[in-house]
């Protein structure tokens, strides 16, 4: 008997080693074999893109806020990215980064580590405007084809919209909420950077630089962009966002959270680097020569100015009035007054959209039409303007919870307001927040990009900006 249980106790055991074994050599092969057909295919950059998306997998697991560092890499610096292999869908490199994060999140919450969701105030008004954006998308998929591409673009602003509790139950102490916001001004600090980087050099060797990313999904050819698509007139600034408008809403987001630390008493940054920081995202937004990104930032920052600094407004206006006399301005300049008096194409283009749209939803007001197409050949889906879209695509119910969901943000702040009058340093924490998102609601006017299925980082952007002011004003 004896002689048995050690036979059955060495078969266990060698069987054990076995199975480990071949579970290491399994966990080895995978990533191996993807970072080969990915060298096979797409070459060196294509590999290494691979190899720092399986990096940051493993990270994630470790600590939450690589993850987080992650996904504002992505949304800053390689927003269009794409994964080099392709699993069923084409996934993007922030569709892993986000994945990752709330996938563990809820792994979290499914296995008993994390017992609580710390609410707020908005969540039930995010809740109905997501279930409206569901029966919308639902409701008009008899307008057009059910394709890979829609669903998971659909799918992606679902991320984004869910993401915003996710980050409010994340920033459950100040020490979060500021590791996070220098994530944020680094990673737009650097997209800023790459930005004037890439505007500096001869066109074409920026081009040539930026068709290196095409095999990770990035497109080819000549993606340089000039003012009215001219290329007798002014570059415009797109560093590795494709577009420059896009850009310019990015940094309107990064530096409307910047701003208030140049004059708070106690910044989470030394005063030079929040002016070294500022300053890079300042000139490549006047680099994009995007005039709903200048008045975007100009909106999130005065109002801080008029909530708190309204002494300094005569600063400002000075300051407004002497850079004028910078070449760059003055061109600047020069096309924004063109823009306010309906002068040049591109403005006489958005009205005519603007018309367009206006008919849409006049024709399907309750819930619009959906995010599939259009079901009349004679108006079309795409409108530069944020309030538009929504309407277009989930009806005057859809934009009526998008308003309510954002009166809610800040009527939460109102009524908490004099609380962070007596917090320095929190104080440009939670205004930086609300700026930025102000400074998106005023992009939103002249630009569709915060809400277009699209663009995915930047939908994304502005929802992550949300739950920041949430969760600074819960933390108040």
């Amino acid at each position: 008997m004896l002689a048995i249980r050690n036979g059955l106790f060495m078969y266990e055991e060698r069987l054990r080693l076995a199975n480990s074994t071949w579970g290491l050599a399994l966990i080895c092969a995978i990533p191996t074999i993807l970072l080969g057909v990915a060298l096979a295919w797409g070459g060196p950059l294509a590999g290494l893109v691979l190899f720092v998306a399986l990096a940051v997998i493993i990270l994630v697991l470790r600590d939450m806020r690589f993850g987080y560092a992650a996904i504002v890499g992505v949304i800053c610096l390689l927003p269009f990215a794409t994964v080099p292999v392709k699993i069923v869908l084409t996934f993007t490199l922030l569709d892993l980064a986000m994945g990752a994060v709330v996938g563990i999140w809820g792994m979290r919450l499914m296995t008993g580590q994390q017992r609580t969701v710390v609410l707020s105030p908005i969540t039930v008004p995010l809740v109905m405007f997501i279930l409206i954006a569901i029966f919308a998308f639902i409701f008009g998929l008899g307008n057009g084809p059910l394709t890979p591409t829609l669903l998971r673009h659909f799918a992606e602003l679902l991320l984004s919209l869910g993401f915003v509790i996710v980050v409010v139950d994340y920033c459950r102490t100040w020490e979060k909420l500021e590791e996070l916001v220098l994530i944020l001004l680094a990673g737009g600090t650097a997209a800023a950077a790459v930005g004037i980087g890439l505007w500096l050099l001869p066109d074409e060797t920026a081009n040539t630089a930026l068709n290196f990313l095409a095999r990770v999904g990035y497109p080819g050819g000549w993606v340089i962009r000039y003012i009215e698509e001219n290329p007798e007139l002014a570059e415009r600034a797109i560093g590795t966002s494709v577009d420059p408008n896009s850009f310019g809403g990015l940094l309107v987001l990064i530096g409307a959270l910047a701003g208030p630390q140049l004059v708070a008493k106690k910044p989470i940054v030394p005063r030079w680097v929040a002016v070294l920081m500022f300053g890079t995202i300042f000139t490549a937004l006047i680099l994009t020569f995007s005039r709903g990104a200048f008045l975007a930032l100009v909106g999130g920052l005065g109002f801080v100015t008029v909530l708190r600094y309204r002494r300094l407004l005569p600063y400002l206006a000075f300051v407004g009035v002497a850079s004028l006399g910078l070449p760059v301005m003055q061109s600047f300049v020069a096309r924004m007054v063109a823009g306010l008096l309906g002068q040049d194409l591109a403005t006489q283009m958005r009205f005519g959209e603007y018309r367009d749209a206006l008919s849409l939803i006049r024709q399907y007001p309750l819930f619009g039409v959906g995010f599939a197409g259009s079901p009349d050949i004679e108006l079309y889906l795409g409108v530069a303007n944020v309030y538009l879209t929504i309407g277009q695509q989930m009806g005057v119910l859809g934009l009526l919870s998008f308003v309510v969901l954002i009166g809610t943000m800040f009527g939460y702040a109102f009524f908490n307001r004099h609380v962070f009058a007596e917090q320095a340093r929190h104080d440009a924490l939670w205004l930086g927040a609300h700026a930025a998102v102000v400074g998106g609601l005023v992009a939103g006017v002249f630009d569709h990009y915060l809400f277009n299925i699209d663009f995915h980082h930047a939908v994304t952007a502005f929802w992550l900006m949300v739950g920041l002011g949430v969760a600074a004003t819960r933390l108040g």
